[in-house]
């Protein structure tokens, strides 16, 4: 199954019946996702809440770290999602959110997950219906099955660092701890390289073509057959950043812990500056 799809086709999919559309608007600062929501949404979405339900309380896991899977089944099955519903997920524009709903459905055993690619804006933009009413669906049967694609922890995201690529996702500055906007420690897991999830998206927030991200990937040593992590500060960005590889066929393993998790425990070493 393809990763992504366009407004049209989401239309022509949703015309048809043949799709469960959500809501995963969704921003790390600023005005909340639900907030977002009740301006407008896609007509017959339903929201997820990307902090109560794709992810756990924060803590020594991190800030987003995975989710509790009974939280998750009711807040999918609230949702209306049975086990073979076919699933596009939307946030705003540049499928952060959308991204982690994609990856935890994945994890949690449900591989018919598509992004709208370009978000609400890119609904938006080709004259699609928009709404504030809240759609109340069915109450779904899907079973969720935790760990059906891997995950990094902080053992095998050094691991990974050391035999493969771990990407870490943020800004240059936090890569080489120049600053920390949002955590207590700056700096990088040692041995990570930088590839700012930035620089895989265009400017109206949709994902480069495949040969675009591959040619980037490429510059830091990511290939197709090469073992890749992905990173952030709390999960949800390295989320974004496994999708966006995937659309180039690229396929790698988000560590959802990422920065916020790293640093809880003490022992483990702290890398600044340039890369080597």
């Amino acid at each position: 199954m393809r990763a992504l799809v366009t407004p049209d086709d989401l239309a022509a999919d949703l015309e048809r019946g043949a799709v469960r559309v959500v809501d995963v608007q969704y921003a790390l600062t600023g005005t909340p996702g639900r907030e977002l929501y009740a301006v407008a949404h896609v007509p017959g979405a339903p929201h997820l809440d990307l902090d109560a339900a794709l992810a756990g309380p924060p803590g020594v896991r991190g800030r987003h770290p995975l989710p509790d899977p009974g939280v998750l089944e009711v807040a999918l099955r609230e949702c209306g999602l049975d086990d073979d519903t076919e699933v596009v997920v939307y946030d705003q524009r540049t499928s952060l959110g959308a991204g982690r709903a994609w990856w935890v459905l994945r994890w949690a055993g449900h591989p018919g997950v598509r992004v709208l690619d370009g978000g609400l804006a890119a609904w938006r933009r080709a004259g699609l219906p928009l709404t504030a009413e809240v759609p109340r669906p069915a109450p779904g049967t899907i079973t969720v099955r935790p760990g059906s694609v891997p995950v990094l922890d902080a053992v095998s995201a050094a691991g990974m660092a050391r035999s493969g690529v771990l990407l870490d996702v943020r800004t240059p500055e936090r890569h080489r701890g120049d600053s920390e906007p949002i955590d207590r420690v700056a700096g990088r897991v040692p041995g990570s390289v930088n590839l700012p999830m930035a620089d895989l998206l265009a400017a109206d927030g949709t994902f480069l073509p495949p040969d675009g991200i591959r040619g980037r990937a490429a510059r830091v040593g990511v290939h197709r057959d090469t073992p890749v992590g992905t990173m952030c500060g709390s999960g949800v960005t390295a989320a974004q950043m496994a999708l966006a590889l995937h659309t180039a066929g690229i396929d790698a393993i988000p560590y959802i812990g990422s920065w916020s998790e790293w640093i809880e425990d003490p022992g483990r070493p702290v890398a600044t500056g340039p890369t080597p």
